[in-house]
Order: C-alpha cells, then sequence, then structure tokens
C-alpha cells in the first residue's frame, strides 16, 4: 500500500465499457505504460485491461445492457456501479481518470471528477454527434480533452471548444497485429466451400434480435459455408440453434474469419468498420426492442447507424434496421453484396474510408498526448 501513495507514482483511474472499451483500454494502457512503466491503472474494464495491468475495481459485464428501456429496467444495478466507482476513485485518489466510451455511464463518472478537482481525459468520447448535442456543453465542462478515433468528429468537438486532438482509429492498430493462421480451414475441420461470416453482436441482448434472421439465410446460400464469429463471455447457448443447424461457431477468430470471407453479415457497431478495413463487402443489421427503437427514430440526428457510411457519408454498404432486418431483404442484399459489381463499388468505398482514418497509431499517440498534458 506505501507505493500507491507515493507521490512520483502516476495513478490513473480508467473506466471502460463493454467488450470493444476493454480492448481499447488494454491498449491505450500498454501503450501509457511504455511512456510511464511506473504508472499503477485502477478501475472498470474487462479481461484484456486487467492483463494489460488494470487492477479491476469492477468487471464491465456487470453493466451489459442496452437500449432504452433495457437501461431503464436496469438502473437499479447502474447506480450501483456508479456509487462504487465513485467511491473507489476517493480512495483511489488518482492524478488522472481515463474514460473510454461507453458515453451515458461515463459521462456521470466525468461530472463527478469535476467535482472532484480530478483531470478527465475522454478516449473515444461519447457520439453525442448522433443525438442529445446540448451535452457538449457539459463535455467541455468536464474534460481536459477528447480524443477521437472517428475523422469527422474532430471539427465537431472543436466548434464547442472542447480541447481534441483526433488520433487515428485503433482498429487499424489491432488488424496491422493480425497475421492469418496458416491451417485455418484444417484447424478448424472446415471444409472448402466460400465463406459467409455471421456477426451478430458482442451483446446478449443482440445475440438474441439478431441470429434467428441470420440463421434463415442457410437456404438460399447452401454454395457456401457459414461461420459465425462467436463471443466467449456469453453464454453459449446462445449460438445452440445455430449449431443444430449446422453452423459453425469459432471464438476469438473473428479476424482469421473476415480474412477468408467472401461476404458479412454484421450487427451495426464497431464490427462494421473491422468488415471493411478487412475489404469484406456486407449487410449491416440492426435491431432492438420496439419502444427503444421508436425513442431512438426521435432522437437521433445523422442519416445512417454504421460507421462505414458515417465515415464514407454516403451509402456504402446495406442497412437494414427493424423491420427492414427480415429474410427476404436480407437475403436480397447479400446476394446484391456477392455481386461482382456490387463489390467492387463497396470496395472502391471503403478504400476511401481508409484513406479518411490515416494511418496513426491510435494508442500510443493518445499516451502520448495524455502523458504530456499538464492537468
Amino acid at each position: 500500500m506505501e507505493a500507491f501513495f507515493k507521490e512520483k507514482t502516476m495513478r490513473y483511474y480508467v473506466v471502460a465499457g463493454e467488450r470493444s472499451g476493454d480492448l481499447h483500454a488494454s491498449n491505450l494502457i500498454t501503450a501509457l505504460r511504455e511512456e510511464d512503466p511506473e504508472a499503477m491503472f485502477f478501475g472498470m474494464g474487462g479481461d484484456l485491461a486487467e492483463a494489460a495491468g488494470l487492477q479491476l475495481s469492477l468487471h464491465y459485464q456487470e453493466l451489459a445492457v442496452m437500449g432504452f428501456w433495457e437501461v431503464l429496467k436496469g438502473l437499479p444495478k447502474v447506480y450501483r456501479c456508479l456509487r462504487l466507482i465513485k467511491k473507489d476513485i476517493r480512495v483511489r485518489k488518482p492524478q488522472k481518470v481515463i474514460l473510454v466510451d461507453y458515453g451515458g455511464f461515463n459521462m456521470k463518472i466525468a461530472k463527478f471528477c469535476k467535482g472532484e478537482g480530478i483531470p478527465v481525459h475522454y478516449y473515444i468520447p461519447p457520439k453525442i454527434w448522433a443525438w442529445n448535442r446540448s451535452r457538449a456543453h457539459k463535455l467541455k465542462r468536464y474534460v481536459s480533452a477528447v480524443y477521437c478515433i472517428l475523422p469527422f468528429e474532430a471539427d465537431f468537438f472543436r466548434e464547442y471548444g472542447i480541447p481534441t486532438h483526433y488520433i487515428g482509429n485503433p482498429l487499424r492498430d489491432e488488424i496491422a497485429k493480425f497475421s492469418p493462421h496458416p491451417f485455418f480451414y484444417q484447424k478448424n475441420e472446415l471444409g472448402y466451400r466460400p465463406i459467409i461470416a455471421l456477426l451478430p453482436g458482442s451483446r446478449e441482448q443482440e445475440v438474441r434480435n439478431m441470429l434467428d434472421i441470420m440463421l434463415a439465410l442457410l437456404p438460399e446460400f447452401s454454395e457456401f459455408q457459414f461461420l459465425i464469429a462467436g463471443v466467449d463471455n456469453l453464454p453459449r447457448t446462445l449460438y445452440a440453434k445455430a449449431e443444430a443447424a449446422g453452423i459453425r461457431v469459432l471464438y476469438n477468430q473473428t479476424y482469421d474469419i473476415l480474412h477468408h470471407a467472401s461476404a458479412a453479415v454484421v450487427t451495426s457497431g464497431t464490427a462494421t468498420l473491422e468488415v471493411a478495413l478487412f475489404r469484406v463487402p456486407q449487410v449491416v443489421v440492426y435491431r432492438t426492442s420496439p419502444l427503444s427503437y421508436a425513442i431512438a427514430k426521435r432522437l437521433i440526428r445523422v442519416p445512417y447507424i454504421s460507421l462505414v457510411n458515417l465515415i464514407s457519408g454516403e451509402e456504402t454498404v446495406k442497412e437494414l434496421i427493424q423491420e427492414d432486418f427480415n429474410p427476404i431483404a436480407l437475403k436480397k442484399y447479400l446476394m446484391e453484396a456477392l455481386h461482382p459489381m456490387k463489390k467492387q463499388g463497396m470496395l472502391a468505398g471503403y478504400a476511401q474510408i481508409s484513406e479518411k482514418i490515416g494511418f496513426q497509431d491510435a494508442s500510443k499517440e493518445a499516451a502520448r498526448l495524455i502523458t504530456a498534458s499538464p492537468t
């Protein structure tokens, strides 16, 4: 405990929610440790952040809720976790707090830290450009700086006078580290038919909402083999119906699946950009509860939901949302994505997206800026 209170030891408190936040937090912690090997890290994250050096006070799985209605039902759990994190921050006495994505929860932490006089650095700030833009004023009051990973975000935040850095996108860094398994087919005992990748999401509710309609594709694409990119921290029973239908579920092999895939059906989220960077034609899908969708439709101010289309500024990939996400439409647009002419146009759009993202090492750039910041 004595080392904990050493004045010269930099203490960071990191708050990351969800699987993607855990990944980004782990890479940022690794980069910060390169800048300052003596630094200490505490907070909320997942297995990856913990492996990178984060002393976990709370695992993000304690907050695995999504959608407006689902969040309302889970509010007691959310506020219990908020109280725990606030108490822990007071005990740990960090010199800097780093928030990673997870806007609804982390904005409350940012406000708390402002009241405690602790500088806040927001890595992957909330997507307030999509809805509730008034929160930009709160963000300006609460944070020392934001570190954006989407190229169009920087101008938005700067319009509100928020200190902003565009640092590139960490997904590019992750993909750059990837080496395809040389015996992918043999390792997984696969046949050599072309592959269609199914990415039903990283959260339990997403998989429940998406997978059944994805499975309806099977009879129409018998010349392909379908592979599901499974998430190993979700109950494996979620994929039982797919396995019963003869579809392989591969865990921790998403990039290998995409490396070999001819096309993909992808739940909207970070994965849509990963698929684009792997240059795989895709159809983006999304479905949530009727109430959550009705609320979102009234609030969201952007014309697209996928990162691919938001970055390109046009419909590079087809989005099937709510009732439009049905077996007939999905079959139609997956066939289009596999067509050589449609594929060529989509890949041209992907190339433009890649240029817009740039080639910075996002985690290292963010670590350098955070370390150098006096507050």
